[in-house]
């Protein structure tokens, strides 16, 4: 059920509220994540589908000509060179609309995500352990 404000409550309806060629572009990447992070929830924060598994895994938001994937700072690092002819700026990824989903790139930071969440997590759960 959409919010007061007829914002988006899940990421149904925030994909159907996109265009029809936007549509399948919104799908692929909810499957791109929900295949390779499958313990991942989904939520919309700040108006766009996003995932938490140990903390935020990534977003994603279809724009006028492009989509974008909030991956954070450092997957655009770990990724710099295949991303290369993308724009980029500190946590995002543009994609052209007007072009194939890279799945293979888009699998790659999802899972390098998950692991990333994971060694955060971990990290955490050691620092709670050695102060007992």
């Amino acid at each position: 059920m959409k919010a007061s404000g007829g914002k988006p409550t899940t990421i149904d309806e925030y994909i159907a509220e996109q265009s029809t060629s936007v549509r399948p572009i919104m799908k692929k990447l909810r499957e791109i994540v929900n295949k390779n992070a499958p313990e991942a929830v989904e939520l919309i924060s700040y108006g766009m589908p996003a995932f938490k598994f140990h903390g935020i895994l990534l977003y994603f938001a279809a724009f006028t000509n492009h989509y974008s994937l909030f991956a954070f700072p450092n997957a655009i690092i770990a990724f710099k060179e295949k991303l290369k002819g993308y724009e980029l700026s500190k946590g995002t990824i543009k994609f052209p609309l007007n072009k194939p989903v890279p799945v293979r790139l888009i699998t790659e930071i999802v899972k390098y995500k998950v692991n990333e969440n994971l060694r955060k997590q971990l990290a955490k759960e050691l620092a709670k352990a050695r102060k007992k």
